[in-house]
Formats: structure tokens, C-alpha cells, sequence
């Protein structure tokens, strides 16, 4: 049986005990409650508040759940209901298309795959779900940067490589690329980020019309693009993968639009 650590099993501790009360714990409270050295316990808060798990208050010095464990929170439960949600209506876009479709969030500097529908054929494919996408060439990656301000800073801030010989990797040009997205309200990747490969992305707004994800569809160029020559997008996939989004959008809670 492997063995714990035990630094990481006392702050587990200390983050369990403050979310026990509705009171904010001093540290000879918190150090007497785990049986451990004030000395040890004020290092264990001082590292949980540099990384935003606790706060302490500046007048009586006493400590409290910090702000980034709520983000981290909100964000597990988010996500879970977003897959929960997108189930139905991404098999039936992977059903009706006969293309894969993802579904991707925003994480770090780029976008994770939190759900994967199989394209519904007999070739052989890889489940991709916990893969990483970058967010300046993918499909996903445009529609989060397009209406979320984190992910647009994020994609500037990782740097645009050249993945393709159509990979955009000139900031001004990124941003005509996300101006379009929003007028448009969907984003295109032809060959981008693989060669051979065209995706088609919408994004997802909660019941606050945030942007909590995207939805996009998959497939090789000659079968998602109308003139794979000339890089067009077929229209009725387009439409297919923005009335996916919006019946996602609406188990969320979000207004029809």
C-alpha cells in the first residue's frame, strides 16, 4: 500500500476543520483541534494562503476558507454538470453528423477534453478525454478565447506555435479571427492544427450566459468542409453544432437565444 504524506494529509485537515463552522479559527484553535505544534500548524497556513485556499482576516488574525478553494469548487461542479447535460445532445450530434465530437473547457493555457463521442463507425479510434487542446488553432480553443476574457488572455499569454502551414500565429490576425467568431457565433479549424482534420466549435453559456465550454464536431476535411479547396465549412454542420450548444445551454438554465 503506498504511503501518505503526511504534510498533505495536515492540510487536508486543516481546510476540513475550517469548512466544519461557520467561525473563523485562530491558530492556537486550529493548532489544539489536529493535535499539532503551533509552529507547524502557522506553516501549514501560511503555504494554504499563499495558494488562496485561506484567507486571514487582517483585524482579529484568525483564518477562514479562501477564495480559490470556492473557484475550484464551483469549477468541479460545473464541469460535471456540464457533461452531465451534454450527453444526450452530443450522441446525437456524433449520431446525425457521423463525425466525433468533443466537448472542451477551459484549463491553464489551454482546452481540456471533458467528453468524447466516438465518430459512429467501425475504424478504430482513441478516447481523448483529459487530452489537451491549444486553445490560438483549435475550433475550442477560438470560441473560449472569443467569449471568455481569461481564456483570450491565456492564449496570448502561451504563445502561438506553428502547427501547420495554416496555423495562425499572428496575435493581430487572432484577433480578427475571435471578432469573427463573435459576430458569428461559432469558430472553424481547417487543417490548423492537423493536417487533414476540420473542426467545427459553438460555445456554451450558463443560466448567467457565461461561457462554460464549447461543443465542437471533428472529421476529415473532405467530409466537414463543402470544398475542402477552398476551406468552406458545410453550413448544415455549422447549424447542427450550434443548436447542439444551445440545447446544452438551455439544460443549463440559459435563456433560449
Amino acid at each position: 500500500m503506498a504511503r501518505s504524506i503526511q504534510s498533505l494529509e495536515r492540510a487536508a485537515a486543516v481546510l476540513r476543520l475550517l469548512a466544519g463552522g461557520e467561525r473563523r479559527l485562530g491558530l492556537s484553535e486550529i493548532a489544539s483541534a489536529l493535535d499539532l505544534a503551533k509552529g507547524t500548524a502557522h506553516g501549514l497556513l501560511r503555504t494554504l494562503q499563499q495558494e488562496g485556499f485561506v484567507e486571514q482576516e487582517p483585524v482579529s488574525g484568525r483564518y477562514q476558507l479562501g477564495a480559490e478553494l470556492l473557484r475550484l469548487g464551483n469549477s468541479y461542479l460545473d464541469v460535471h454538470e456540464l457533461r452531465a447535460r451534454a450527453l444526450p445532445w452530443t450522441d446525437d450530434l456524433a449520431r446525425s453528423s457521423g463525425e466525433a465530437v468533443f466537448l472542451g473547457v477551459l484549463h491553464q493555457q489551454g482546452v481540456l477534453i471533458v467528453h468524447h463521442v466516438f465518430r459512429p463507425d467501425d475504424s478504430r479510434q482513441v478516447l481523448e478525454i483529459g487530452a489537451m487542446r491549444p486553445l490560438h488553432s483549435t475550433a475550442l480553443g477560438k470560441v473560449l478565447s472569443a467569449y471568455d476574457p481569461v481564456a483570450h488572455s491565456e492564449a496570448l499569454d502561451a504563445g502561438m506555435e506553428q502547427l501547420t502551414s495554416r496555423t495562425l500565429t499572428d496575435a493581430a490576425e487572432f484577433e480578427k479571427e475571435l471578432d469573427l467568431t463573435r459576430a458569428r457565433g461559432w469558430a472553424g479549424d481547417v487543417e490548423e492544427t492537423w493536417d487533414g482534420v476540420a473542426s467545427i466549435a459553438a460555445p456554451i453559456h450558463d443560466r448567467r450566459r457565461m461561457p462554460v465550454g464549447a461543443v465542437a464536431l471533428t472529421g476529415a476535411v473532405e467530409r466537414v468542409c463543402s470544398d475542402a479547396g477552398n476551406a468552406e465549412l458545410r453550413a448544415d454542420l455549422v447549424a447542427a453544432v450550434r443548436d447542439c450548444a444551445r440545447a446544452v445551454a438551455r439544460d443549463l438554465g440559459a435563456d433560449r437565444f
